[in-house]
This record gives C-alpha cells, structure tokens and sequence, in this order.
C-alpha cells in the first residue's frame, strides 16, 4: 500500500520537475508552471479534506476553506513567484457580507488563496461536487454548489446559504461575471444578478474585490506565465439596507461601475472604459462560479 510518505515525495518531485521545466521556451514554461498549479491544487485539496474533517469535529467548520486557501497559496507562490499587493485589506474582515470579485482565468484560485477571509465559502457550479480531490474538499468545506442549468434548484441553494449567512455569520465569495472573461484588457463581462439578490435577502453588504488585468503574467491566449505582482483593491462595502427589489439593477449597475473604474487605475497603461448599461447586467440567479 502507497504510503503517505511516497504520495508526498512524488509530488514534491513532480513540483521540482515541472518548475525547472519552467525555465526552457516560453510554451514550456507556460504548460510547466500550469500544470505544477494543477498538482499543487490536488496535493493542497487532499490537504483540504483532512483538515475539514478536523475543524468540523472542533467546531470549527467556518475555517477550512480559508485554511486550505492559505495553504495552496504558501505552497504555490515559491513555485510560480507571483505574489499580491493588497489596497484596503481590513475590508476582507467584513462578517457576514457577499464579497465578489471579477473573474479572469484559472490562476483566480490562487488569487483567492491569498484573499479569502475566515468564515467565508465559495460557490461552485454542481459539476465539481464530483470531481476527484478539488470536489471532494468542497463538498466537505460548505461549498455552496450551484445547478446552472435548473433555475429552481439554484433558488433553493441560495435559500440555503441565506439560513448559513443568518444563523453562523458565514460569508460568501462570488464571481458575478459568472464565468473567466479571459480578457487582455481591463475590461470585465456582464454581471448576473444572482449575488445581489442573496445580498439583499441575507441583509448583508456587498464587498466588492477588485483584481488587476494579470493577463502580462498569465494568459492562455499570449502563452504566457511568468512571475511578478498582482494589485488587488478592496473596495468600501456597500450597504443595501433599504434597497428594494426593483432598485437592485441601479445598484448592480453603480457597483460595476467602481469595479471597472479601479481596474482602469490598476492598469499599467489605463485605457477607457464605456460606460455599463442595463443589457450588462442578466438576471441569472447563478452568478458565480469556482469552475475546473
């Protein structure tokens, strides 16, 4: 029988392998550093199911994704050498509140793992319940899954986590472009209404997280992945103690709004961005998703 030992030996192995890999062309480092994040991420999420275990058997199930999150960002971040330069960090404290952020690209996750506060969770799209290690801590941690295509299925699991948000003060992490834009610019897609409305019904603010365009550093379509420093903004929560339902589209509207303006500024060389309207913004109740 494999021990735990030899698991860990061949991963720090398959690490070193891949990471000096890394240093030849450019499209080999590219694959290189991606696919040693990929087995970080399965050694990190292996990681995650015991020490959820364990927290929930201390009571402290609230921490296992922030644990886990801290862990594969220590264990990746020597690996890949980017790191982050944090503006209104304290904002990260806010408890309970629906913290969102934009949605570039699979290195998001380990954006997350330097960013995500205590008591929080995660959305994810149902599919990843099932996938081997990454869903396996998920479905232990109190993911909060989403059935993207079963509109009823997706109310009841937001109806879910309001009663997790009002009774245990548990925060919720959500992407509202609800899939990676993948962009080049500091652009950001549509926004779903989804956060906004479990906002609302949870009665807790939106803290909203903005990420600078990384797309020099990491970018499938440039082929690149290379160290350096990514500037993330926390910006002022925003109340919506008193909004009514039908003035929630204004609200979604102003809030993109911010997060774009601040990702201009957080671009090396800001570019214009057009002023959002109504068709930026859907009605989707599943707004969200930590995808594969």
């Amino acid at each position: 029988m494999v021990s735990a030992v030899q698991v860990l030996t061949a991963v720090v192995g398959l690490l070193i392998m891949f990471t000096t890999l890394g240093r030849l062309s450019r499209r080999t480092a590219f694959m290189a550093r991606f696919i040693t994040a990929v087995i970080a991420m399965c050694a990190v999420s292996s990681y995650g199911v015991i020490a959820s275990i364990v927290l929930r058997l201390l009571g402290k199930g609230s921490l296992s994704q922030w644990t886990t999150a801290r862990g594969f960002s220590l264990l990746l971040r020597p690996l890949v050498n980017i790191r982050f330069e944090l503006e209104g960090e304290e904002r990260l404290l806010t408890r309970p509140a629906v913290f969102i952020s934009n949605h570039q690209s699979e290195l998001d996750i380990y954006a997350l793992g330097r960013l995500f506060p205590k008591h929080c969770s995660v959305t994810a799209k149902k599919q990843l319940k099932h996938m081997p290690f990454l869903g396996w801590f998920m479905s232990l941690s109190g993911t909060v899954f989403i059935d993207r295509a079963n509109s009823a299925n997706a109310k009841a699991s937001f109806a879910g986590a309001v009663a997790q948000m009002k009774a245990n003060k548990q925060s919720v992490w959500i992407f509202p472009e609800g899939t990676r834009s993948y962009t080049l610019n500091p652009d950001m897609l549509p926004f779903k209404k989804g956060c906004f409305h479990l906002a609302l019904q949870a009665g807790v603010p939106i803290v909203p997280v903005v990420i600078q365009n990384y797309s020099n550093l990491f970018s499938w379509k440039k082929g690149v992945f290379r160290g350096g420093v990514i500037k993330v903004k926390v910006l002022e929560p925003v109340d919506l103690k008193g909004v009514t339902t039908a003035e929630l589209d204004k609200v979604v509207t102003d809030v993109r709004e911010k997060m774009l303006k601040e990702l201009a500024a957080l671009h090396p060389s800001p570019n214009s961005i057009q002023s959002s309207s109504p068709s930026q913004i859907t009605d989707d109740l599943t707004p969200t998703t930590v995808q594969k």
